[in-house]
């Protein structure tokens, strides 16, 4: 990352549930079926307003995974923690890849997602451990889709605003809950046209700085319309490669309303020295 950590370039992506409670009875097959046949029929529909569901849900625990292959390498970032959906602040710790001995060469990052900004602690980097750095992720190239590690969960979500061709696969289960599964297409800079306020200048940069502003995605959503998981397919050109890297990111979402508190860190707790490159 650059000092200030105003911009950050292609080697920053690296660093870059619920169990269902009781049966259904028999009678409530023939809703679920009716369900389906409607989902099926307006799928665009269903994703776009995935979001707004997430926001009538108020908060959920998260688990992240963020995939890129590298140099023959496969590469992977795992996440866990909750996210307040109405407030847009979430709280994630991170565990970061090991080296080829096998050994953690990190020890966990900390991640605070808050409109327009992400927060790290345990950066590394020339980063005092006790201190925090601050990220403005509208300057970021790819809006903080990759950049920290880990997918802002209700960022992704809005990635579905901007879906234009989708279809209805099939009814499966994700961690024991039934859901619906779409596989689809979405579109940034659509996306940024519909998202809230705080992901508009995310999304808008998201789509200038990928090396294309489509996402291919697949969606699970459970009978109440609430993603469940989502993996998405971000593409960005590497300089130094001169090629196009993809990264899958992973969400998964469950306990829906647990309450989840973020306290953002107090001025004099952000680091504003020099930062080393990743």
């Amino acid at each position: 990352m650059r000092p200030g950590g105003a911009r950050a370039g292609t080697g920053g992506a690296v660093l870059a549930a619920a169990v269902l409670a009781g049966a259904c009875a028999t009678g409530c097959s023939g809703g679920a079926d009716a369900e389906d046949a409607r989902a099926a029929t307006d799928p665009v529909q269903a994703l776009r307003q995935a979001p707004d569901v997430l926001l009538q849900a108020g908060s959920a625990q998260t688990r992240t995974s963020m995939e890129m292959a590298t140099g023959g390498t496969r590469v992977t970032i795992r996440g866990e923690g909750g996210y307040d959906f109405r407030g847009q602040r979430g709280q994630l710790t991170l565990v970061l890849p090991q080296n080829p001995t096998g050994a953690a060469e990190h020890v966990p990052l900390t991640e605070l997602l808050a409109p327009g900004a992400l927060y790290m602690k345990n950066r590394g980097a020339g980063v005092p451990p006790d201190k925090w750095v601050r990220v403005d992720t509208a300057t970021l190239v790819d809006g903080n889709l990759v950049t920290g590690g880990a997918t802002d969960p209700f960022a992704a979500a809005e990635v579905l605003r901007g879906t234009r061709t989708a279809t209805y696969v099939d009814r499966t289960e994700v961690a024991g809950v039934p859901v619906r599964h779409y596989r689809g297409t979405a579109d940034l800079a659509l996306a940024a046209k519909s998202a809230t306020a705080a992901d508009e200048a995310a999304l808008t940069a998201a789509a200038k700085g990928f090396a294309t502003a489509s996402v291919p995605f697949d969606a699970y959503l459970d009978d109440q319309g609430r993603i469940r998981k989502l993996r998405q397919r971000f593409a960005f050109v590497n300089g130094q490669l001169g090629s196009t890297v993809a990264v899958f990111s992973t969400t998964l979402l469950y306990a829906f309303g647990t309450p989840v508190t973020v306290t953002l860190p107090r001025p004099q707790d952000i680091y504003t020295g020099r930062i080393a490159e990743s």
